[in-house]
């Protein structure tokens, strides 16, 4: 651990396309981590790919973070914004000896390289300017700034996930610091931000781990303190395979927007990709931050399944407040025109969903206008003998003064005893008329959200008899 510091944790995603579910997972852990620990959480947006990082990409990777709870402690920070200070530190490391001007040019290197490959060995560069006298340089020629890599022994890293993971020395280049133009380099920018953040704990993906070792040393050369290290494992498809696109490696805007994720699942689903505690599945955010530890992270690659995503989603629909799901769901149904009535309603249309677009796609009823749109198994089943006792139905809650689930179900009962037939052989044509499906939620809660007036006019228009006036 940090010694006694103040617990400071960061999520740093580069802005060149969506928030995707391996950085939400990623800055989810950090805020956790924080959180458990009475820390701060900080955002930093390394944008200093200038070609790719867009203004879109920035809004975007803000409104996922916002969805989930996920946004900073403090403003973020822009990393470009900061090149000045980076080649600050790249200037005190030359003076310090720690680094040095390199003059080699792009077509020395691709030499290099391709006498190593012509060699069968693996390409190490050794520049003869790491040792050389600063007066021998080359007048007017551009040169880069490479660090001073450690040579001999090995570097250690004591990972919070990986565990003690060791590299010789010798694996290590003299990377560069300073590009020919002055700007500053990722790897560079990375631990002068992490240090003037006050970041204790480094959490991100393991396919970082081996730049951990180059930039200890940096940290290592400016004697600054150094960061714990938590590499955590990449998230993998269901079939064991980097995850894609054809595995669900959407942004969340997608999870939100095309899917109907609500933000409590995404988040509860997130937590459980490769961490745990016990046999818990659910687990909501104020048991997450108090059971959360990095050290639970397993080292193995998590799998994505998108049942069991879609399967934590549907008890957090159940447990959602209503007016907030009708208001979630109300600009998915085409022709909404009562949210209040879609909130009432979802007592019995959330029991039976797995996401928004099935609620959506399940309150869609109330709203439809007459004449009704049957689909195929609706209109199979209204058959003659079907819309002649559905004009029996009619005439009887026609004369219905009770217009409750429990009155409306009495009388139904009453109506299929007297006439010989199951309480479900009037319901099946029923549910037809007044859905235009076959499946819907129970059908006296159906009679009573739609009303007398609605419910009387859609069955009179697949009875064809004459429509009761309003009631």
């Amino acid at each position: 651990m940090a010694g006694r510091r103040p617990v400071v944790t960061r999520f740093a995603p580069s802005p060149t396309g969506f928030l995707h579910i391996g950085g939400a997972r990623t800055a989810l852990f950090n805020w956790l981590f924080a959180r458990h620990h009475g820390g701060r959480y900080l955002l930093r947006i390394e944008d200093t790919d200038r070609a790719r990082s867009t203004e879109p990409a920035i809004a975007a990777i803000f409104d996922g973070l916002a969805w989930l709870g996920l946004e900073g402690d403090e403003p973020a920070v822009f990393q470009f914004a900061r090149s000045s200070r980076h080649a600050e530190v790249a200037e005190t490391l030359l003076e310090a000896g720690h680094a040095y001007r390199c003059y080699l040019t792009p077509e020395d290197l691709a030499a290099r390289r391709e006498a190593a490959r012509a060699e069968r060995r693996s390409f190490r560069l050794d520049s003869e300017w790491r040792d050389a006298d600063p007066a021998s340089a080359p007048a007017g020629q551009p040169s880069v700034v490479r660090i001073k890599a450690p040579r001999g022994g090995e570097t250690v890293i004591e990972d919070l996930v990986q565990g003690r993971v060791t590299v010789a020395n010798d694996e290590l280049d003299d990377f560069v610091l300073l590009r020919s133009d002055g700007t500053p380099t990722y790897m560079l920018s990375v631990v002068v931000d992490d240090h003037d953040m006050a970041v204790t704990h480094v959490i991100r993906g393991d396919d970082h781990l081996n730049n951990a070792f180059r930039q200890l040393a940096i940290i290592r050369a400016m004697g600054w303190s150094e960061p714990c290290y938590a590499h955590v494992p990449l998230i993998h498809g269901a079939d064991g395979a980097k995850l894609s696109k054809r595995h669900g490696a959407l942004g969340v805007d997608a999870y939100r927007d095309e899917l109907g994720i609500l933000p409590e699942a995404m988040a509860n689903y997130l937590l459980r990709l490769g961490w745990g505690h016990g046999d818990e599945e659910i687990i909501g955010r104020e048991q997450a931050v108090g059971w959360f530890d990095i050290a639970d992270v397993g080292r193995a690659p998590s799998r994505f399944d998108m049942a069991r995503l879609h399967s934590l989603n549907g008890h957090y629909l159940r447990e959602a407040q209503d007016a907030r799901l009708a208001a979630l769901v109300a600009p998915r149904i085409a022709g909404m025109a009562d949210e209040a009535l879609l909130a009432r309603a979802m007592p019995v249309l959330k029991p039976r969903a797995k996401d928004l677009n099935e609620l959506a796609q399940s309150a869609q009823f109330l709203f439809a206008r007459r004449p009704l749109s049957l689909d195929a198994k609706a209109e199979a089943l209204l058959d003659a003998p079907a819309r002649e006792l559905l004009g029996a139905i009619h005439q009887r809650l026609s004369a219905e003064t009770d217009w409750t689930s429990e009155g409306l179900e009495a009388s139904l009962k009453s109506m299929a005893g007297e006439i010989g037939l199951g309480l479900g052989k009037l319901a099946q044509p029923l549910r037809a008329s007044l859905t235009g499906q076959t499946t819907s939620p129970g059908i006296f809660d159906v009679l009573v959200l739609l009303g007398k007036h609605e419910s009387l006019a859609r069955i009179a228009a697949q009875a064809r008899v004459t429509e009761a006036g309003p009631a």
